[in-house]
């Protein structure tokens, strides 16, 4: 593992700076065990991470939304062999039958030294902690990422519904203006034909009177002792 602190003076400075406090109860000084303490909540629980290094050289997340501790050592695969047993047939007992299986163990890579052990867990703290929990508050709430896609979502949801709400109600609107031009040409148009039939009577009235008035085929003026015909 690559040096990143010259001494434990340096590594301490840094926890001081990512304000990670150490809790470690005098039980677990006896053990060779340190634990600390975040300034970041878990998502769900809203309770402190806590962080702890072992002198068996493993390195532990202690308190998370998880139901128990977890190791945060790396990890590799190694090949292990197991007998292979046949039963018989009334499957009362097993025999080898010479043969193995091969399974693939994943392990944790222990980290011996202490120092290097508190190295890697301010570098694992920094990538999975406060990187990842950039968007972390003062007052220890934060929104993780796929919540924040979530809400962001939302957002542009509701804006979108907004938007088409509004163009809906343009369109309403728009409409409802033009059916009320259409009532208008429509009312119009009543008025005329009901004016039109109005006249249509008024001349046939005035026909009628015309034909009732006395013929003036014989009509005939005087002028100058003459007497002219009116055509």
């Amino acid at each position: 593992m690559k040096k990143q602190f010259n001494n434990f003076v340096e590594v301490e400075r840094m926890l001081q700076f990512l304000d990670i406090q150490e809790v470690t109860t005098e039980r677990q000084k006896k053990n060779g065990t340190r634990e600390f303490e975040l300034p970041i909540k878990t998502e769900w629980s809203k309770r402190k991470i806590r962080v702890a290094s072992f002198a068996s050289g493993y390195v532990r997340c202690q308190l998370s939304d998880a139901y128990c501790s977890y190791q945060l050592n790396k990890r590799y695969f190694e090949d292990e062999y197991f007998k292979d047993y046949d039963w018989n047939e009334n499957y009362t007992k097993q025999t080898w039958n010479g043969k193995y299986r091969k399974f693939k163990s994943k392990k944790c890579i222990l980290i011996p030294n202490e120092q290097d052990r508190l190295e890697y867990l301010i570098s694992y703290c920094l990538k999975n902690y406060y990187i990842k929990n950039a968007n972390q508050v003062a007052n220890g709430d934060y929104i993780p990422k796929w919540k924040y896609e979530s809400y962001k979502n939302e957002y542009k949801n509701r804006v979108n519904e907004v938007n088409n709400h509004q163009d809906n109600y343009n369109k309403a609107y728009n409409n409802g203006y033009a059916h009320g031009l259409e009532q208008g040409k429509d009312k119009c148009c009543e008025e005329v034909a009901a004016f039109k039939t109005e006249s249509e009577a008024k001349i046939l009235i005035l026909e009628k009177e015309l034909e009732n008035r006395p013929a003036l085929n014989n009509l005939s003026v005087t002028v100058n002792g003459e007497r002219y015909k009116i055509i």
